[in-house]
């Protein structure tokens, strides 16, 4: 038993089958198969013993080491065996990367189809949930956080019907403490909490995790110099982990029988940088370091700009593929295209090019992607369709990029606008809104994902056999993607395919 649970749903509670990739699956809508087997190809239950789940997000685990250090008897438990713990329990907790599905990957999946998306179903199915309700009426303080608290701002209804006392917005390592101790005196608490830069917590205040972490996520640093303005991470202070507490995290995912890991941060390559060059000695030591312990890594975002300066400064990428491909056949991470327009670039993300011309932004994706495939890397890019500036002309710029990329190895992923970071007061971005245009970067982008996919997925699970008994799930996936596309006019097979003329008198227009 238990004083402070920290648990959060099924799709968060999932390895994803040890591929964290697959998790974006769960922020989809199952239109396509029965909500059970996209729940298990896409975030299958986790390995528990006595309720107490094998691995957890990050983000969890860094609370529950805060509250431990602090002395509180706390735990992560698993969704399924809250009923275990949660009658003896004064604090639930929750996390999660997208309470109610407004984050840019479920609102776009969700505007198209019209559906709630299967990660905000799931929330909803946690907090209604008979153990939850029971403690609530108990009188259980309930504590909501993570990447997407914000988004009760916007259902301060559901902070009502299931009860919950304080949201914190920012990082919650010190805040989560005051808290806690004051729900255990049972002290008001207050509705709301927005953490600010003078309010994070120092390096020396962050707490190594107690256990293990989903895929093995470990944190190397926070904040970004880039300040795009549509991201929050870049309103976060700067901070680089030292060498010595990222591997006491190694360690602890090590010990509890985790071997393959990801290296998070919001451009791994530049880990140790402030002027958009990467540090390659530091970086070397840094992935050194973790392949003595996971046999399998890949970095969970990274800069096309940074990845091309490396290499064209010291051959930073291919020095590193030398020590991570070792064990592996290729590895992968999250890249943010976002237009393939250098003007609404200027706009919206002037540093991203850096240390590069941003009037160059094409070609430093192109050639930073092609530098990645070369490397075996495999990236998964986003777009935004919609951003408060974006004109037609930035929209047939996009374009003309998807279409210079379609043979480059990689997901590219189209999302609506959403306001976060600077850009948090515009409006939001709906399917309804699409123009000719848009709807035609839509349907680019979804035939270069069915054409890649397949090709990703043939070498997507090399590294660990086990998995191929699932792997015709994930083929006949793509499959009914691609033959429901093509009945629908929605897929070119060829680039030649691909003729806009109507649009292009637009573009004409637009440069007259």
């Amino acid at each position: 038993m238990v004083d402070i649970i920290l648990t959060t749903d099924r799709t968060m509670m999932s390895n994803h089958h040890g591929k964290e990739f697959l998790g974006f699956g769960a922020t989809g809508v199952p239109v396509l198969l029965p909500e059970k087997l996209w729940m298990y190809m896409f975030a299958p239950k986790m390995k528990q013993k006595n309720g107490i789940p094998w691995q957890a997000s990050y983000g969890i685990r860094k609370i529950e080491a805060a509250l431990i250090d602090a002395g509180f008897d706390a735990s992560v438990v698993d969704p399924d065996y809250l009923d275990r713990y949660i009658d003896d329990a004064k604090v639930l907790m929750l996390s999660h990367h997208d309470y109610f599905g407004f984050g840019p990957p479920s609102s776009t999946f969700a505007s198209i189809f019209k559906e709630e998306p299967l990660n905000a179903r799931s929330f909803a199915n946690l907090m209604n949930s008979e153990p939850v309700r029971r403690a609530k009426k108990r009188g259980i303080k309930i504590i909501a956080g993570g990447p997407s608290a914000w988004q009760w701002n916007y259902r301060k209804d559901l902070m009502d019907e299931w009860g919950i006392d304080t949201v914190v917005d920012g990082e919650g390592e010190k805040i989560a403490v005051e808290l806690v101790r004051k729900a255990m005196n049972n002290e008001e608490l207050p509705r709301f909490v927005v953490m600010n830069n003078r309010e994070a917590p120092s390096l020396e205040e962050i707490p190594e995790i107690k256990h293990a972490s989903i895929n093995g996520l470990v944190e190397i640093m926070r904040g970004c110099i880039r300040g795009c303005k549509f991201c929050s991470v870049t309103l976060r202070a700067l901070r680089f982990y030292p060498f010595e507490k990222i591997e006491k995290e190694l360690q602890v995912n090590y010990r509890e029988g985790v071997r393959n890991g990801i290296l998070h941060a919001e451009d791994v390559p530049l880990y140790g940088s402030t002027d958009y060059y990467p540090k390659t000695d530091k970086l070397i030591k840094l992935h050194e370091l973790a392949k003595k312990y996971y046999k399998t890594m890949a970095w969970s975002h990274a800069s096309l700009a940074a990845v091309l300066a490396g290499e064209k400064n010291d051959k930073m990428l291919s020095r590193l593929s030398e020590i991570i491909l070792k064990d592996q056949d290729w590895w992968g991470a999250e890249v943010g295209i976002e237009t393939g327009s250098p003007r609404l670039a200027e706009i919206i993300m002037p540093n991203k090019a850096k240390p590069f011309e941003t009037r160059n932004w094409p070609d430093v994706v192109v050639e930073g992607a092609g530098l990645m495939n070369d490397q075996g890397m495999i990236p998964a890019m986003t777009l935004i369709v919609g951003l408060p500036e974006e004109k037609e002309e930035d929209v047939i710029k996009t374009i003309e990029l998807v279409e210079r990329m379609w043979d480059i190895k990689a997901i590219i992923m189209p999302m609506f606008f959403v306001p976060m970071g600077l850009l948090k007061n515009r409006d939001w971005y709906r399917a309804y809104n699409l123009s000719e245009l848009q709807q035609e970067l839509l349907k680019i982008c979804l035939s270069h994902g069915v054409r890649q996919g397949k090709r990703i997925l043939k070498g997507y699970f090399t590294d660990r056999p086990y998995l191929y008994t699932i792997y015709p799930f994930y083929w006949i996936f793509i499959e009914t993607i691609q033959r429901i596309a093509k009945r629908n006019g929605y897929l070119y097979t060829d680039i030649s395919e691909i003729k806009l003329p109507e649009i292009k008198k637009t573009e004409d227009q637009i440069i007259s």
